[in-house]
């Protein structure tokens, strides 16, 4: 079999060695990975075809992989898959296509990443309605595949909002979708719904028709300190309701903004009470908009406010939000343990007491909490230092997120690391459903084995 892959994609892309594989076979947070047969790299969609379906024909497991930033293991092998297993790379898709003014359309491939997205939207004068800090490494393909949102959800919605038109391919490789990019048309399954956020379980992403936005010049942020969570939420309100610039509103607990300081040798611009939180606000227009958002402000409550539109001092801003990831895995290092990451979203209602939760959790197993994540979404990165015993950290934190209406995930994905608790926000009728479309898109299971998966349940 590895003979006719080197057949399909050339030899020197079909991976065999142990040291040249290992790089795929483990994920960014060095907590999930197992062995692979073959590291196979497709470079066109005709290729990914031919792959699959002799991987079909052969009863070979394929694990779909992008840029390998994933958080959730659905990117790397399962160590507990007992048949063979190749890891299918996709970042040779490269392709970037024209950008379409009229339309505000581009066609790219999968292996394009989310900063090379933007820099050719950039080049046009356009710009792209996803961001987020992992972009210069995360790819469309994953991106799509796990329904990603980052720091512009709040203007633009998630990826799948951005899917105008998908190129996919199928478990015995038949090719499915278009690129078309219609703005209308009601003719039947609308592939780019189905297969955003399944996760490479029903189909590999090759390429995408994508949406595109105006490019703003004139762009102002700010961060504030506030003496509660609530008090932060409070004020979201009266910017969704007076901004109409509003870009992005994200939140740093003092652990994290302190963690991250110590990363980057600075001190915080301002200050934030030990129960409180800082929240970085960035508005975007053709004109300037710091006068709406100042007058947003000026009946807010809160404990201090640092803002600019120079560009210098916006980056230097950002990094305390945009550089938490990297000083957590720096951290990370330093403990000798990978992090435990868990990305959640509640009601803004039940943000302050959902995080309250998450500390008893850690206080409780003797973990460093570090919460961050993106306010108007209410969406929480709870990553956690040292943690000893993460099933039951997961079991606490996961059952309360599901009791105060939340999911278990808002944009890493599911991957195997909560595939068991699906079922907290799922019914039984629902993935039966689920594993019926996954039956009949992948009847022998080759795609993605375990992920998405909780198991066997009764329908």
């Amino acid at each position: 079999m590895v003979s006719e892959l080197r057949d399909i994609v050339g030899a020197s892309h079909v991976l065999e060695a142990a040291d040249l594989r290992a790089g795929f076979e483990v994920d960014w947070t060095g907590r999930f990975g197992g062995p692979s047969t073959a590291v196979v790299r497709p470079g066109s969609t005709a290729e990914v075809a031919s792959v699959l379906a002799l991987c079909s024909r052969s009863g070979v497991a394929v694990i779909p992989q992008a840029g390998n930033s994933g958080l959730v293991g659905g990117g790397v092998p399962r160590s507990v898959e007992r048949r063979p297993t190749i890891v299918l790379s996709l970042t040779r898709l490269d392709h970037l296509g024209p950008v379409d003014l009229a339309s505000m359309q581009v066609t790219v491939g999968a292996g394009i990443t989310l900063a090379r997205w933007r820099e050719h939207a950039n080049a046009s004068g356009l710009d792209t309605p996803v961001d987020f800090a992992a972009r210069d490494v995360a790819t469309i393909g994953g991106a799509i595949a796990t329904n990603a949102g980052g720091s512009r959800v709040l203007r633009f919605g998630t990826m799948r909002s951005q899917v105008v038109g998908i190129e996919a391919v199928l478990a015995n490789g038949a090719v499915v979708g278009s690129l078309a990019g219609l703005p209308k048309e009601t003719a039947g399954l609308h592939w780019p719904s189905l297969v955003a956020g399944s996760e490479g379980t029903l189909a590999v992403v090759t390429a995408a028709r994508l949406r595109l936005v105006p490019r703003f010049d004139h762009t102002v942020t700010a961060m504030l300190a506030f003496d509660s969570i609530d008090d932060a939420v409070e004020v979201l309100a009266t910017l969704r309701r007076d901004v109409r610039s509003l870009d992005s509103v994200e939140f740093v607990s003092p652990a994290a903004m302190e963690l991250v300081c110590e990363h980057l040798a600075r001190r915080p611009p301002i200050e934030a009470p030990p129960e409180g939180v800082y929240v970085v606000v960035e508005c975007a227009d053709h004109v300037d908009p710091s006068d709406d958002l100042a007058a947003a402000l000026a009946a807010a409550h809160c404990v201090d406010v640092v803002a600019t539109a120079d560009a210098s001092q916006r980056r230097q801003l950002l990094d305390f939000r945009d550089r938490i990831t990297e000083a957590i895995a720096a951290a990370s290092t330093a403990v000798g343990t990978p992090t435990f990451k868990l990305d959640v979203a509640v009601p803004l209602a039940a943000l302050a007491d959902l995080i309250a939760v998450a500390h008893r959790a850690a206080d409780d197993d003797g973990a460093r909490l570090i919460p961050f994540g993106h306010l108007a979404e209410g969406n929480v990165h709870l990553n956690l230092l040292g943690a000893t015993d993460t099933e039951r950290i997961a079991e606490t934190v996961l059952t309360a997120v599901a009791e105060f209406g939340g999911t278990i995930s808002a944009e890493h994905g599911i991957g195997i690391a909560k595939a068991r608790w699906l079922p907290l926000i799922r019914s039984a009728g629902e993935l039966g459903a689920q594993r019926a479309i996954k039956l009949a898109l992948d009847p022998d299971g080759i795609l993605n084995p375990g992920v998405l998966d909780p198991g066997t349940l009764d329908a």
